[in-house]
Order: C-alpha cells, then sequence, then structure tokens
C-alpha cells in the first residue's frame, strides 16, 4: 500500500528545556503527521550518546537517550518543579542544541527526580527490570564506573574493571550502588514515557520507523559487557575497527573506529545477541531501519591503529544466515535496508533475498553524464518495494543541494523536472512531487525540505565532529497550513 511519512529526530522537536523530547511536543507532531495524512514518523537512533553526540556512536544499543526524558512529564509526576526545571531554558537557543551544557545541567534536575521517586516498589519497574537484565545491569554499571572516571573511555579504566575482574565488579556495585540505581531509574523513565507515545502514535495510525546502527561503540556496555562477541585480541585492543574505502570524496576513506563483529562467535551463539537486539528494537519500532546493511554482505576491516582507512580488506559477512535466523524468531519482522553507497552484485542479492524494502535517494539520481536515464535512483527507475526519500540525515537540504551541486548536475534536475525557474521553493516542491508520484511504496521526506530550509538545518556532515545533529525545528514552523499543504500533495499522489 502507498504511504508516506516525514524524517525527523527526536531531538529535533521543539520545546522547552535544550533539546527536543518525549513532552507534548511530540505528541503534538503525532497530531501534525495525522493531519498531514502521514503513515510514518521516522527518527534517528535513540541511544545514549557519547563523545560527538553522535546517534550512531552510543554507549548501549539497547538503552534509551535520558536526554529524551520529558521533564514536563516527571514535574506532572510531582518528581520536579517548573522552578528546578526553568534554568535549563537560560541562554537556551530554541533552534540548536547544546550539549555540553545538556552534559553538565540536565543530570543535575534528573537526579532530584530520581531521588524523589519510590520507583523500585512499583510493580511495573520490577517487570521492567526482570526483562531487560540481560543488559540494564552492565549497562548500568558502566555508567557508573565510567561517571567514577571522569566520563573516559573504559578502555582507560584500572585494569580490573576494565577485564571485568569478579571481585572488582562486586565492590564497584557496592560502591557505585545509588549511580546504578539512578541509571536504572531513568532507563525506567525512558522506556516508559517512549512507548506511552508510540501507543499514542499507533492509535492515530501513525507508525514510527526506528534507525539502528549496525556496529556498536568502541566506547559501549556493549562491547565491555561482552567483548567475545567482537573482534578483540586477548589484550583487550580490537583486532580491527569498521570504516569504507577510499573513493572520489574521500581519498583515505573513512576511519570510523567501531569495533567489528566476530560473525563466527555469533554464528556458533545462534546469533542469540542480534535476535535480542533485533527484538527489542521491533518492541519499540513498527519498522526497523538497519543503517550500513551491505556490511552484512561484506564489511570494510582496517587493522587497529590504522591511521586512514586506506589499507584496509573486505571481508565476508554472515549474509541470509543472520536474515533466516530473525525471521525464524521474529516472524516476518518490517525492515528497511540501507543500500546506499558503492553496491556489489552480491550485496544486490542479499536484499533481494531478504525481501526488505531498500532506499532510493533522488538527490542522488541526477548525474549529468547519464544521458539515457539509468541512473537507478531516478523515479522512472524505481520498483514497489523500495523507499524513495529527497534525503537523509547524512544528505545536505534540497534548498542547500539545488544551491551546492554543479552546473551540469543543476541543469540535469532542470532538465528531467522540466524546470524553468530559479526559485528555490518551486525546485523543492518539485523534486518533494518527483518523489510523492514515485512507483515505490514507500515516500519519506524530512522535514526541512517540507520547510524550504537551507543548509542551517543539516542534520549531519560525515566524517566532521563538531556542529552536528544540533538543528531543532521552531515551533510556529509547524502550522495548519503545512499541514494542509503536505496532505494535498499526499493525497494526490495516492498515498
Amino acid at each position: 500500500m502507498r504511504s508516506a511519512g516525514i524524517l525527523l529526530p527526536i531531538f529535533s522537536l521543539p520545546g522547552p528545556y535544550g533539546i527536543g523530547s518525549l513532552s507534548k511536543k511530540a505528541y503534538d507532531f503525532v497530531d501534525f503527521l495525522k493531519e498531514a495524512h502521514q503513515k510514518y514518523w521516522q527518527i534517528l537512533p535513540i541511544g545514549p550518546t557519547g563523545y560527538g553526540d553522535s546517534p550512531y556512536q552510543t554507549f548501549s544499543t539497547f538503552a534509551g537517550n535520558p536526554y529524551f526524558i520529558s521533564l514536563e512529564a516527571l514535574i506532572e509526576e510531582g518528581l520536579l518543579t517548573k522552578r528546578e526545571c526553568a534554568g535549563l531554558n537560560r541562554r537556551t537557543k530554541t533552534d540548536e542544541i547544546d550539549y555540553e551544557r545538556l552534559y553538565k545541567e540536565r543530570f543535575k534536575v534528573l537526579y532530584k527526580a530520581f531521588e524523589r521517586s519510590s520507583f523500585e516498589k512499583e510493580a511495573e519497574y520490577k517487570a521492567f527490570e526482570k526483562d531487560n537484565r540481560d543488559w540494564l545491569e552492565d549497562y548500568a554499571l558502566f555508567m557508573a564506573i565510567k561517571d567514577a572516571n571522569g566520563g573516559v573511555s573504559f578502555t582507560k579504566w584500572p585494569d580490573n574493571l576494565r577485564f571485568r575482574e569478579p571481585e572488582a565488579l562486586k565492590a564497584a556495585g557496592k560502591k557505585f550502588s545509588d549511580q546504578i540505581r539512578f541509571r536504572k531509574f531513568l532507563q525506567y523513565e525512558f522506556k516508559r514515557q517512549w512507548f506511552k507515545l508510540k501507543r499514542y502514535a499507533n492509535d492515530n495510525g501513525v507508525e514510527i520507523i526506528g534507525d539502528i546502527p549496525i556496529y556498536v561503540s568502541p566506547d559501549s556496555s556493549d562491547l565491555w559487557a561482552k567483548p567475545g562477541l567482537f573482534q578483540v585480541e586477548k589484550d583487550g585492543n580490537l583486532k580491527a575497527v569498521a570504516g569504507c574505502p577510499p573513493d572520489a570524496f574521500t581519498a583515505d576513506g573513512q576511519l570510523w573506529g567501531n569495533p567489528l563483529y566476530d560473525w563466527k562467535q555469533h554464528k556458533k551463539t545462534g546469533y542469540k545477541w542480534w535476535l535480542r537486539r533485533m527484538e527489542k528494537c521491533c518492541e519499540l519500532y513498527d519498522v526497523v531501519r538497519i543503517d550500513h546493511f551491505r556490511g552484512f554482505d561484506e564489511y570494510y576491516s582496517i587493522a587497529y591503529g590504522d591511521k586512514t582507512a586506506r589499507n584496509g580488506h573486505w571481508e565476508a559477512g554472515p549474509g541470509m544466515d543472520l536474515f533466516n535466523a530473525i525471521k525464524e524468531r521474529l516472524g516476518k519482522p518490517h525492515i528497511i535496508a540501507e543500500d546506499l553507497g558503492f553496491i556489489t552484485p552480491t550485496v544486490r542479492r542479499l536484499v533481494k533475498k531478504s525481501g526488505f524494502p531498500n532506499m532510493k535517494v533522488l538527490q542522488f539520481a541526477f548525474d549529468s553524464k547519464d544521458v539515457k536515464g539509468e541512473n537507478e535512483y531516478l523515479p522512472h527507475n524505481h520498483y514497489k518495494n523500495c523507499v524513495v526519500y529527497t534525503g537523509t540525515h547524512d544528505n545536505e537540504t534540497l534548498a542547500g543541494w539545488i544551491r551546492s551541486i554543479k552546473p551540469a548536475e543543476r541543469k540535469a534536475v532542470y532538465r528531467y523536472l522540466d524546470l524553468h525557474t530559479r526559485d528555490t521553493k518551486t525546485i523543492v516542491y518539485r523534486v518533494i512531487r518527483a518523489a510523492l508520484q514515485s512507483v515505490a511504496d514507500y515516500c519519506i521526506i524530512p522535514l526541512q525540505d517540507y520547510l524550504c530550509i537551507d543548509n542551517s538545518a543539516r542534520i549531519n556532515f560525515p566524517s566532521t565532529l563538531g556542529g552536528n545533529w544540533v538543528w531543532r525545528v521552531e515551533e510556529d514552523a509547524l502550522t495548519k497550513e503545512l499541514s494542509e499543504e503536505i496532505r494535498a500533495l499526499t493525497d494526490m499522489y495516492g498515498r
């Protein structure tokens, strides 16, 4: 069934206290989507972010981001007062996130709520703790020890804690018991608020597309607690790390630094860890977008310690073996395969065998050398089982893209879309129309494109550090007129 949705990260929602959250503004956005006849709300990963603030580098693949906890909800519960939260609004921009300030100030306020809560007496909490014990204990202890060590990577902790010596963990559990309970409280609050929002969205005909990174962070409770699932040396250092090879855009390639999976070990366990991860994701989201899907076919391996990705090599991933195990456990989960980048015939075969819809991004469609219209991202080359996007969180906004592309590429856009104007909004909306017209079953448009905002609203500049993941939409931008305009286009193209 043809459908449409909007891409907007949780952190980009409007509202007070410095960052988008699971507050009333999230519910208002669901109402906006409903009015605009949108079936999907696509978000970015919701894990607790670390250095660099990237949602693709989190302290846990299972935990939720404490920054997203609604302070308004905690005020309503009587765990905080408006006065205690008011300081978080001073000198706070409404269109940009200051992560350093969040780190320094927000946890102090959340700790007050923790001290006043009697959450451990609640039957709902006891059930939550039991259901999540396989990751929650490790994560809470990991964060408590990290806080006690000034936030440094676990690779710099004392060896007895780094290598999880039982007596050292037991002693840390006693010493940091309050911080451990605090971290559990935050996860409990996050999950309660998350599922309340998800129920509201589903009850109003809106489904949530979640996004999960293929890899875990090199500084994560996942790697610390279960190093045997990753390519790790006996001394605790990584054998190799993830990245991408050199290409026309990056002469040295991309050195991501994420630990690589020991797929042989995962296979021996029947992919237990991955099955658990996907099980939790299918609870959190209605649809799961898996980032860097090609890594399941082949992954790029770079020797640990290399300064660039130049000398990496490709190794075989688990392929359909993993996805057959997932389907056997979970039935037919609704998964989107992010298959962007350099795609080989074997990756194409894996996507086809999986049956998962893959991605078509219109910003990749207009190649000035493609005189016969053979580019697979052009709308006339789409097919039903795919998801068309104007751009992703890693792309420029459409308005920024139109202004930055080479004249020959811009000419290709004009020719394909039969454009005879330089008006930015007209061009942007013609590209949006092309996406909505596509035969693709699913169409997702970043909110910035509907708002026709330039690159000041860009979410991420890949391979850069700082200035990313900070954009927030202004509250007065989500108007009734905009929802009506989106609804008219959605209905016109049968979505």
